[in-house]
């Protein structure tokens, strides 16, 4: 897009904020940041459509809820499902004349890794080939840590879970994560970006972004989570910070085709110092398990140089 768009400090502290902070989401738990970053970035009216997950269960404990935008919750799987019969139901009353043509209403689905890369996979795609004008949001905290901190497919390679424990067995989850972002973008729509919420002018920019574009777009965001990581509640922006200086988590969009990678860090960080932050790896530092850094050093490093390429290539 030519357009450049600016994010500035002084508009976003005088809006008022959509998500109430009478939520019961844990202490340091990047989720309801991501959340106000996005819906701070936004001007017109929202609704919203949420995949059961943290953020569901710990905005809307009834009779409560820290909604201030109209709210929907109906499966795990099919919070994109739910928002394509909104955006259909949308389009009929514009064209019929029950909500004005010049009405902008922006439409978004939040959902967490399990129900983005694995519930709810087949569901996000169909709303994509379709072509629903709608932004879908992973939040992405790597398990599913609603339920009990299980390994969900964006689970690192080596993290301890409770369904990929460290042991004598394994020492961590044994399959590398699966690359959500790229599968998303096969589908050929207008816009998709990965984003952290340390950097929140980045994330607010695609956000902007996103909404403008005229089809879906997804957002897939790393959420550090406290509890599941096992780091403390108060180094969550510094862990997201860390998996960006290291090229674990790059910052990129794929924008109608062309690929931008948005920060380059000037010395890129051994992955190392960001898994010995959280005590889900504190095994991998055994000298037993030596072998398995190295593997994913190498791995990050492979991922990091493929998408630079990619950046040259588009």
């Amino acid at each position: 897009m030519a357009e450049r768009i600016r994010v500035n400090l002084r508009d976003i502290i005088n809006k008022e904020e959509r998500l109430a902070p009478g939520h019961r989401l844990c202490a340091g738990c990047a989720e309801p940041v991501i959340v106000r970053q996005i819906l701070l970035a936004i001007d017109d009216p929202v609704v919203v459509s949420t995949a059961t997950g943290c953020l569901e269960v710990s905005t809307t404990v009834y009779p409560y809820t820290s909604w201030r935008v109209p709210w929907i919750h109906s499966a795990f799987e099919n919070a994109a499902t739910t928002l394509s019969g909104i955006e259909a139901a949308y389009k009929a009353l514009r064209r019929t004349g029950k909500i004005p043509q010049d009405k902008e209403i922006k439409l978004i689905a939040f959902g967490g890794d399990g129900a983005s890369y694995d519930i709810g996979l087949q569901f996000i795609s169909g709303a994509l080939e379709r072509g629903h004008r709608i932004v879908y949001v992973c939040l992405n905290n790597e398990a599913y840590m609603n339920t009990g901190i299980q390994r969900s497919s964006a689970t690192p390679r080596g993290a301890s879970t409770t369904t990929s424990p460290a042991g004598k067995v394994i020492p961590g989850k044994v399959q590398w994560r699966k690359p959500f972002t790229h599968i998303m973008a096969a589908h050929d729509i207008p816009y998709v970006a990965q984003a952290a919420p340390h950097n929140y002018r980045d994330l607010m920019r695609k956000v902007k972004k996103a909404i403008s574009v005229d089809g879906p777009a997804v957002l897939n965001i790393l959420a550090p989570c406290p509890r599941g990581w096992r780091h403390p509640s108060d180094q969550t922006m510094a862990i997201s910070k860390l998996a960006a200086d290291t090229c674990y988590w790059p910052l990129y969009e794929i924008d109608h085709g062309k690929v931008i990678v948005n920060y380059k860090p000037r010395n890129k960080v051994p992955v190392a110092e960001w898994l010995k932050a959280q005590g889900r790896f504190r095994h991998l530092f055994q000298p037993a398990n030596a072998w398995l850094l190295e593997e994913i050093q190498a791995k990050v490093d492979e991922e990091w140089e493929r998408l630079l390429k990619e950046e040259a290539n588009s």
